[in-house]
């Protein structure tokens, strides 16, 4: 799962499945972004739609961002930011690009209430808000869903509409391909590290497509980490957001590269 901090200066950091109690956030209109005005006025099978999904201080969507800007990723524009968490920085990074963002919310728009603890209305306020949060996410047409540190795990309520309309979702999530997945990947791995349990030293960042079950989705884009005796917590931390900042980058580039030449073929 991807990791997230409502705090800008830092890196995303793992919480998955929790949602804020906070009142609604507005959608913000789109402003000028030379970038994105680019790419608004390009045909649409030339381009691929993105919709960013984050809950916290949007890292990874700045390097999205970025690599958009610079055309690392070819071709793109992101069409929306939507975050579930209304003091997530990544609203700031979006606005600063002329993104338009829009705040979710599973308690605060009414599908659950705070405090719940009756598993079975839990789960069905997380179907029900996922079903409206496809509706919106395809509202955008995308051609993509990036999850740039998104602090929840979808139901197939979420999943099987996206997948009906044919539109992929691609994960960010700091483990191996099979290890740790879940919470709290790169502590996981830490604590296993310093208690000699930890294979070959190393550990690691995938980008893969999200299916049902939690981060075991086909991987894109694999790297891995050494774990370095001299690591502290942070060390591995700071080391595990460099990669997963470049990862995220190349791997969404490849899976647009894919998605234009479907277009093309058609």
């Amino acid at each position: 799962l991807p990791s997230v901090s409502p705090d800008p200066r830092s890196p995303d950091t793992a919480h998955p499945g929790l949602v804020s109690p906070l009142p609604n956030y507005p959608s913000t209109p789109s402003l000028s972004h030379p970038h994105l005005a680019t790419m608004a006025s390009t045909d649409a099978s030339e381009h691929c739609r993105l919709v960013v999904l984050c809950s916290g201080s949007g890292t990874n969507l700045q390097a999205i961002i970025d690599a958009i800007a610079a055309g690392t990723i070819p071709n793109s524009k992101i069409e929306r930011v939507i975050v579930n968490r209304k003091n997530a920085f990544a609203v700031q990074r979006a606005e600063k690009a002329g993104i338009p963002t829009k705040y979710f919310n599973q308690v605060s728009g009414g599908f659950t209430q705070k405090g719940e603890k009756d598993e079975a209305k839990l789960k069905e306020g997380r179907a029900r808000y996922d079903a409206a949060l496809a509706e919106i996410v395809l509202q955008d047409k995308p051609d993509l869903i990036v999850l740039a540190g998104w602090m929840a795990i979808f139901t197939s309520s979420f999943l099987r509409p996206l997948d009906a309309a044919g539109v992929p979702v691609i994960n960010l999530h700091p483990a191996l391909p099979g290890a740790y997945d879940g919470a709290n990947a790169i502590g996981r791995a830490y604590d296993d590290f310093k208690a000699g349990n930890l294979k070959n030293n190393r550990t690691g960042a995938m980008i893969h497509y999200v299916i049902e079950a939690v981060d075991r989705g086909e991987p894109i884009l694999v790297e891995e980490v050494e774990v370095r005796e001299s690591d502290s917590l942070a060390d591995l931390e700071e080391r595990m957001h460099s990669v997963e900042h470049q990862i995220i980058v190349k791997a969404t580039a490849k899976v647009v590269q894919e998605i234009l030449a479907k277009k093309k073929q058609h």
